[in-house]
């Protein structure tokens, strides 16, 4: 190798591989397909060595599968809008537009010269018009085709960026971007209806035998299927139906108290104007306060408070009293848990604080248990007990019983809930595709005309983030007329996550100079789906869930003739490096340390 002169043999090939047209795809002829995608990355800076490994092995098969005859298609493009790109600008002392044109020159000048094979003809960024018109348009059928809504929610805040993030952003109760502890909000939000689709996304996993096996089970832990019963309780005092959603159908006539998250709608309707509503909403806000992520953690400290309202049982009548609790999760089932103390953990931990009744309603076949003795919840099979025309019976075979009583009396029914949540797409910030929606006092919510697009984004704006959209404060960009009457009417300001950007972005591909429409038919029926994706893991349940919701939805209107878009995954790791640490002398170098500790004090090394 001493001998490699790259400095003449690579720029030689690159120019020879560049004039033969070596790497651009030609959808005529009548060689095998082989489209190979690497994801495209956000140009917020230089390449790093995890972009060296992923287009390295990218480059790899394309080069394989040219030997093989095929006739490849490996494209490359820039992932130009959201957060990464925002603030990446922000550090830099940039307008965004200013630091993506700058990054990208540089990144593509990297790129060129590690000789990676590209048809660069078909380059796309996503923050350019030309791409997020489509974007727009794209959410326009969503929207036309009622998988796009908008709702007043409680979200994900992240008071350092400053925007809403979806539930996939969050990880361990932090911003998935920035490491902060998220808040939780209520706000006006848009939302794309992704949970209607939980099931064909669980089902087609067994589709996608070329995928590994650990993202396949991500994505199934993640949407999170659980067959049980919807039962059909009502607060006491007003009436107001509190359905839960319970996988324990056995346990019904074992509810001592009702808990519902904090962020329940019906929490503060109940207390507003109670003579507790100040003590109960201080609480409220302080559990609203942990993130869901946090909340969910089963060594937390069960906290709730009484809100002074009461919750009837259907199936005996009795009159329960109602907490706000802690471990109470709008994420899961309706955000109300029928909480029964002797047969669940965390409803045992809580009965206990709070010395609230324990009912035994499934008995152990030996060795009957008292609820003043017992030290945990006991959670195994047994037999029913105190549940009137179910006693004796295995709780297993009670179940369908008693869900055939809900179901005969009107008091619920047998029904299968998803974990998976609806996609939060509104971000409070600058640098995103503009929601292509405008309001008027006349008309309502009216979508912006196809001619009109793209809604674009204006320049002049402080880009800054301060928790509104900046967008808000450019009166040239929110004043307009309604389409419909003609009156005066204002845009949406807030902008699209930049995953929407990204879950179409393989199609753009195919036809990334039609100004007529996203992605031509006969192109995208040519080229997808796409052969090997070649990515990190840790989009498993983002991008990877998203792009697949969305290829769904299009095939659902007749745009693209497959659901699935991806027909084979390869995660290709993280490069890490070893780093030594010592508590007095700071980071270290490997000559630094022997036999795990500091040459100079001392001290243990980590």
């Amino acid at each position: 190798m001493a001998d490699y002169n790259y400095r003449e043999i690579e720029p030689k090939w690159q120019r020879f591989w560049k004039q033969n047209k070596k790497f651009e795809s030609d959808a005529r002829t009548d060689k095998r397909k082989s489209y190979v995608l690497c994801m495209y990355p956000y140009p917020s800076g230089s390449l790093h060595m995890g972009h060296v490994i992923n287009y390295t092995i990218g480059d790899v098969i394309v080069r394989y599968r040219m030997m093989q005859g095929c006739n490849v298609f490996s494209p490359m493009g820039w992932d130009s809008f959201g957060l990464p790109a925002e603030n990446a600008a922000i550090k830099a002392g940039l307008h965004p537009e200013d630091s993506i044109r700058k990054n990208v020159a540089k990144m593509r000048e990297q790129m060129r010269t590690a000789g990676w094979a590209y048809d660069w003809r078909r380059e796309v960024a996503t923050s350019h018009p030309g791409y997020y018109k489509w974007t727009q348009w794209l959410f326009l059928k969503f929207y036309e085709a009622g998988q796009a809504y908008k709702k007043m929610a409680a979200v994900n805040w992240c008071p350092k960026d400053n925007t809403v993030l979806a539930n996939e952003q969050v990880h361990d109760g932090r911003c998935e971007r920035c490491g902060t502890t998220v808040e939780q909000r209520d706000l006006e939000q848009w939302f794309f209806k992704m949970s209607s689709d939980a099931e064909r996304l669980l089902n087609n996993l067994d589709r996608l035998t070329g995928w590994p096996e650990k993202v396949r089970k991500m994505q199934t832990d993640w949407i999170g299927r659980s067959e049980g019963a919807r039962i059909d309780f009502h607060v006491t005092e007003t009436g107001d139906q509190m359905p839960v959603f319970t996988t324990r159908p056995d346990t019904v006539y074992g509810v001592t108290f009702m808990s519902v998250a904090p962020e329940h709608p019906l929490v503060e309707k109940l207390i507003k104007g109670s003579p507790r509503e100040t003590e109960v909403m201080e609480a409220v806000r302080e559990m609203r306060r942990h993130g869901t992520a946090e909340r969910e953690r089963g060594d937390m400290e069960k906290i709730g408070i009484a809100t002074g309202f009461h919750v009837t049982n259907p199936v005996n009548g009795e009159e329960v009293p109602l907490y706000v609790a802690n471990f109470a999760l709008m994420t899961y089932g309706t955000g109300a848990v029928m909480s029964v103390p002797a047969h669940d953990q965390r409803d045992f931990e809580f009965a206990r604080k709070y010395d609230l009744p324990v009912k035994v309603v499934i008995q152990p076949p030996d060795n009957p248990l008292d609820p003043k003795k017992m030290t945990e919840a006991y959670v195994d099979d047994g037999v029913q007990a105190n549940s009137a025309p179910f006693d004796g019976m295995p709780n297993r075979e009670a179940m369908a019983g008693i869900i055939e009583h809900l179901e005969k009396n009107n008091w619920g029914a047998g029904t299968i809930n998803y974990r998976l949540r609806d996609w939060l797409l509104s971000r409070q910030r600058y640098w995103g595709a503009p929601i292509p929606i405008i309001y008027c006092d006349k008309c309502g919510e009216v979508p912006v005309p196809e001619d009109d697009l793209p809604v674009l984004l204006p320049r002049d704006v402080e880009f800054r983030p301060t928790g509104e959209s900046p967008l808000a404060t450019c009166d040239e960009f929110v004043n307009t007329t309604c389409p419909r009457c003609g009156g005066p009417a204002k845009r949406e300001t807030d902008t699209m996550d930049t995953f929407v950007d990204s879950s179409w972005y393989f199609l753009r591909y195919c036809s990334p100079r039609n100004e007529d429409k996203p992605f031509d038919p006969d192109d995208v029926d040519h080229w997808m789906p796409v052969d090997q994706y070649i990515g990190g893991i840790e989009h498993a349940t983002m991008h990877l869930i998203y792009c697949r919701y969305f290829t769904h939805v299009l095939r659902d209107l007749g745009m693209v003739p497959f659901e699935e878009p991806i027909a084979n995954l390869f995660c290709q790791g993280m490069v890490c490096k070893e780093a030594f640490y010592c508590r007095k002398c700071k980071w270290l170098r490997e000559d630094e340390v022997a036999n795990g500790r500091c040459t100079k004090c001392g001290g243990e090394v980590h």
